[in-house]
């Protein structure tokens, strides 16, 4: 979701459009519903193993269950049980996956937590900025080196996927003064706001682009060739039932905004398109509107010292954790 509403879907189908994925690896997060579950039918019936991130193993196996019946052509698609509320839990999730296979082509993360009363984890952490940022970190960050030997491997396009938001535009995430320099940054309540659950939501929105911006700067200094893009999916009717008005907002929802399927196209193309590899320094440091057009990022997402600043804050605080990951400079 986000402000300015557009339904703009071109010509791109991911039926016709992607590499042929047989034989790749994939994870998509938050995918048993919405935008996730349909990139995770895309992928898969492009033949790629998928594992659909989600929490609950029930409604997993319910969207499996739904996906086998659509059709999932030569692909395969496996539950991967993750809680991104505690970054312990996401760590965990990846270490199972870790166990399980020896590749990972596609990492997306998809899933995030979108508005809610402010209130901070047991690590007393804001929990959004819990859920949209630490925790996709440590994910990612923990599944890194197999990506990086994956990477290495001939015939691989490995790409990491990250679900912006316009709202990166917009709200508190353009205040000039926004900084990561210490937990407290992280811990911006914004009670005196309009809407202070968008504040927050915006920043953490901001937190996903400056960090797929900065994974894919460290990633050029090493000369790996893994493409990391950031991505708003459009406005997407994902979240109306979770508003005070659910039938109300969906009305409004099904007029304005686009329908999730549609809504996975732009994480679709970013994670399989063949155009994005062939134009690598036109898509890797870029932020894709759909369907695959070069966005217009904030200045606050340009900022080359606000990345490096949140990635290392982000690292000092796990650390206080005694959450260990791969080091990665």
């Amino acid at each position: 979701m986000g402000g300015c509403m557009s339904r703009k879907t071109g010509t791109f189908d991911p039926q016709k459009d992607l590499n042929d994925l047989t034989g790749k690896i994939a994870i998509v997060t938050g995918a048993n519903t919405g935008i996730g579950y349909h990139t995770v039918k895309f992928l898969a019936r492009k033949g790629a193993r998928v594992y659909l991130g989600a929490r609950n193993k029930s409604k997993a196996m319910a969207a499996i269950s739904q996906l086998e019946e659509e059709g999932i052509g030569p692909g395969q698609v496996v539950w991967l049980g993750i809680n991104l509320s505690d970054p312990r839990w996401a760590k965990e999730a990846a270490e199972e996956f870790l166990g399980k296979e020896s590749r990972l082509d596609i990492l997306i993360n998809n899933a995030a937590q979108l508005t809610g009363a402010y209130e901070e984890t047991n690590d007393g952490i804001n929990s959004i900025m819990v859920t949209n940022h630490f925790s996709p970190f440590v994910f990612t960050r923990t599944l890194l080196p197999l990506l990086i030997r994956t990477s290495h491997e001939p015939g691989s396009d490995v790409r990491i996927i990250s679900l912006g938001s316009i709202a990166h535009t917009q709200s508190r995430a353009l205040s000039p003064d926004l900084k990561f320099k210490g937990l407290e940054d992280f811990n911006l309540e914004f009670a005196s706001d309009f809407y202070p659950d968008w504040s927050r939501y915006s920043i953490t929105k901001l937190a996903c682009i400056l960090f797929a911006r900065e994974l894919q700067k460290r990633l050029d200094e090493q000369k790996i060739p893994i493409l990391s893009i950031p991505i708003h999916p459009g406005e997407v009717n994902t979240f109306g039932d979770r508003t005070p008005w659910p039938f109300l907002a969906n009305i409004v929802m099904e007029l304005f905004f686009m329908r999730p399927e549609p809504g996975s196209y732009t994480s679709c193309f970013a994670a399989a398109s063949p155009v994005v590899r062939n134009f690598p320094a036109k898509y890797k440091h870029a932020y894709l509107e759909p369907v695959g057009h070069v966005g217009e990022m904030s200045a606050n997402a340009k900022r080359d010292d606000l990345a490096s600043d949140l990635w290392e804050t982000t690292e000092r605080i796990l650390d206080d954790l005694g959450i260990d990951i791969p080091s990665f400079n």
